[in-house]
């Protein structure tokens, strides 16, 4: 793949909890990661400065009231969310309304993925917090129903939510591939809803106004928010992460972004912050592009590496190759999905299948099948070779072997875009 004498862009991609290095041809080789505009301020200054200036709502502390039942609700493990941090400027800030520890509940809002173990809760959160507050995993069979919304979407939201007085959400902004993007009300719906409300709401992802960087006509974020409004009234505080890890803190992300206040005009704020970092034109496509999933947790399983598959996509030349770099030590993540990819269909098939029948995992596969339609996808992970392959991807054991065959297949003087943090970034041609 390279010349001798040849200068190389040398790289480190995150993998799990540890990197793959690679060398990359310098003259082909394009590395795209979030734009910063230099170094953030100190992450205690940017909590304070979003609890003290809120968006669009007053401060938490002019919020809450004495005696009221407060639920947080925080993310589970698949997320980035820097929770045991986040948590201890809002339990004080609940402190100075006068509102008592007795009377606060943290949520881990699960969707529909697995329930948190009692050690996995205690290091997502903290061991103080765990000792102070009810700690709990959202129960997807035990919810309120509140209503239907215009796009018939039941509105069903876990018990103690819907319960409490006051709830304040959690959570990290990015690019989501198809709710334009994370954050917001997506705490609530789907992050506290039964199978049913993610059922519904996630059927919209179908069309083509759901999409990555979206959010004026977006179909899933309207039901979203509809949705989550239901519950009753709402504060939140969203923070943007970057690749860097907090050694001290279980290797949570630096936070660079902070923003508080209103469930939509907060998070809005914080969608411009996400847009200004992680869409980035590019002048062409390129005909290989290598992306990472970001390590843990992005890449705990297939069904969460998607995400990075899907954004890389928009990078690639019809006929290119993708390259994704995702260790998967929890293999594929959902049975559904692992059903669907597994199960012979042809990309086409798929995606017929998932407008015929909206299954939750399925929509993964489906989603994964509209990559497969336009590029080859090499797979660098732990999963099994035959796995892979029944999946309709090319595995390989590492980086340089996968940039040797793509090269070989789209030809050696092919350009390749790289992208670190595959969830994080959307690359946007300008010519197509």
């Amino acid at each position: 793949m390279r010349s001798q004498g040849e200068e190389t862009l040398n790289l480190d991609l995150a993998y799990g909890h540890g990197t793959l290095p690679v060398r990359l041809p310098a003259a082909r080789a394009q590395c795209i990661v979030p734009l910063a505009a230099g170094e953030p301020a100190p992450e205690a200054e940017l909590l304070r400065e979003a609890l003290a200036q809120p968006i669009g709502a007053p401060p938490l502390r002019q919020v809450a009231r004495p005696g009221q039942t407060v639920a947080i609700v925080t993310s589970d493990l698949t997320r980035p969310c820097p929770s045991r941090r986040l948590l201890p400027p809002v339990l004080e800030e609940l402190a100075a309304a006068g509102v008592a520890d007795a009377d606060i509940t943290v949520v881990l809002a699960l969707g529909l993925h697995r329930p948190m173990t009692g050690p996995e809760m205690e290091a997502a959160v903290g061991s103080e917090v765990v000792r102070r507050v009810r700690v709990l995993n959202h129960d997807p069979d035990d919810t309120v129903r509140l209503g239907v919304t215009a796009a018939g979407t039941p509105v069903e939201i876990y018990r103690p939510v819907v319960e409490a007085g006051l709830r304040v959400c959690l959570g990290n902004l990015e690019l989501h591939y198809f709710a334009g993007y994370s954050g917001g009300a997506k705490a609530i719906l789907p992050g506290c809803a039964s199978r049913a409300a993610v059922n519904a709401n996630h059927a919209m992802m179908v069309r083509p106004e759901a999409a990555a960087g979206r959010l004026e006509g977006n179909p899933v974020r309207a039901d979203t928010e509809e949705g989550a409004a239901l519950a009753g009234p709402a504060w939140i505080l969203n923070v943007v992460v970057d690749a860097l890890r907090q050694a001290q803190d279980h290797g949570q992300h630096r936070i660079v972004g902070a923003v508080a206040g209103d469930p939509i005009a907060a998070h809005r704020a914080g969608c411009r912050m996400v847009a200004e970092r992680g869409i980035v034109p590019i002048d062409r496509r390129a005909g290989i592009v290598l992306v990472s999933a970001g390590g843990a947790p992005k890449d705990v399983n297939l069904y969460q590496a998607q995400k990075a598959l899907d954004n890389a996509a928009y990078g690639v030349q019809d006929g290119g190759v993708v390259i994704l770099v995702a260790e998967c030590p929890e293999g594929m993540g959902n049975g559904t999905f692992e059903s669907w990819m597994t199960g012979g269909a042809s990309p086409d098939e798929l995606l017929a299948r998932i407008q015929e029948e909206f299954v939750l995992g399925g929509h993964k596969a489906a989603a994964m099948a509209a990559v497969l339609k336009r590029a080859a996808v090499y797979l660098v992970s732990a999963l099994p070779v035959e796995l892979v392959r029944r999946c309709g991807m090319v595995p390989f054991a590492g980086v340089d072997a996968a940039l040797q065959a793509a090269t070989a297949a789209v030809g050696a003087g092919a350009s390749i875009l790289v992208l670190p943090q595959g969830g994080s970034v959307l690359p946007l041609s300008r010519v197509g």
